[in-house]
């Protein structure tokens, strides 16, 4: 007997009867997220826009952030970003790229240095120039691409082609609700915002699959059963597994938000929404689409356009 139960065994949600709602929901939000990116754009990084990182950590007390963006904002050296970073006396300086080449990144950490003097201890220094910065954002939205390209193949050989194209929009579907979450709130988007996002498509996909493998092994033990009712089935006999699974990826998810620095928290923030979306995802966009897309118990695809309008 499990001393811990979520859900119980037996459940009997309509899930599919939500579907007219949260359907158009999951539309309206893509939709939004897109223009989001279009109008606002995202807070590039470093990474991505090139310049210079500083990382920095006062010697004398708490840092005064006011202070030092006085005294830094005096060099003329453009746009200046100045944060606290985890601790109080942890401070991070971004400096957007210089004209002038490497050279010129150079002296921006010279000037950086004599205008902060000895107050304080310098624990990172970063340069990015760029051409880098070009290559990162190329590469990063390959791979994002790439994986989507190869989650479609994989399913398509593992399951039907409505399985397949069930996953890949559920997985796009995370993936721009994603961007248009850091469009909104303008977090940094840079390098580990992309592994955030190619951890959301896998984290998206495993839970998609297991709730297919359930829809196909049902759609072959029921052959008389309607779509919608067999997917509920299916659903309620993974929504345990799905439950534990989101939440105790969510509980570590929180403890490194909460403890785990500066550092990673954009990071973690993205993995937090990924989860969430993933799940919802997997419940309430691929496996209605199964539905739309005419799957029909027994794999007669065709023979349920009719049913499909139902």
């Amino acid at each position: 007997m499990r001393l811990l139960r979520l859900v119980p065994d037996d459940t009997h949600i309509r899930f599919m009867w939500l579907r007219r709602f949260t359907m158009p929901l999951s539309a309206a939000m893509s939709v939004l997220s897109i223009v989001l990116f279009l109008v606002v754009g995202l807070n590039f990084g470093i990474d991505f826009r090139g310049g210079s990182l500083i990382e920095v950590q006062t010697r004398n007390g708490p840092a005064d952030i006011a202070q030092m963006r006085a005294t830094l904002s005096g060099l003329g050296l453009g746009d200046l970003q100045i944060q606290e970073f985890g601790g109080p006396n942890d401070v991070l300086i971004r400096v957007v790229e210089q004209p002038g080449g490497e050279l010129a990144q150079q002296a921006v950490i010279t000037k950086v240095r004599e205008a902060l003097g000895d107050s304080v201890e310098y624990r990172r220094v970063e340069i990015v120039g760029p051409t880098v910065s070009a290559e990162l954002a190329r590469t990063g939205t390959i791979a994002v691409i790439v994986a989507i390209i190869a989650i479609l193949i994989y399913i398509w050989f593992r399951f039907e082609w409505q399985y397949a194209v069930g996953a890949v929009v559920a997985t796009i579907h995370d993936v721009v609700l994603t961007i248009g979450l850091f469009a909104v709130l303008q977090l940094d988007f840079n390098l580990s915002s992309i592994a955030a996002i190619l951890t959301i498509v896998g984290y998206s996909l495993n839970d998609t699959v297991v709730v297919y493998d359930r829809i196909r092994e049902n759609a072959r033990r029921f052959k008389r059963r309607a779509v919608p009712e067999l997917i509920d089935l299916s659903i309620n006999q993974t929504l345990s597994r799905t439950v534990m699974t989101s939440l105790t990826t969510l509980l570590a998810l929180v403890a490194l938000y909460v403890f785990g620095g500066e550092v990673i928290r954009s990071f973690v923030f993205a993995m937090i929404w990924g989860v969430l979306v993933g799940t919802y995802s997997s419940i309430y966009v691929a496996a209605p689409i199964l539905h739309y897309l005419g799957l029909r118990p027994g794999g007669d695809a065709a023979a349920a356009a009719a049913q499909g309008s139902s």
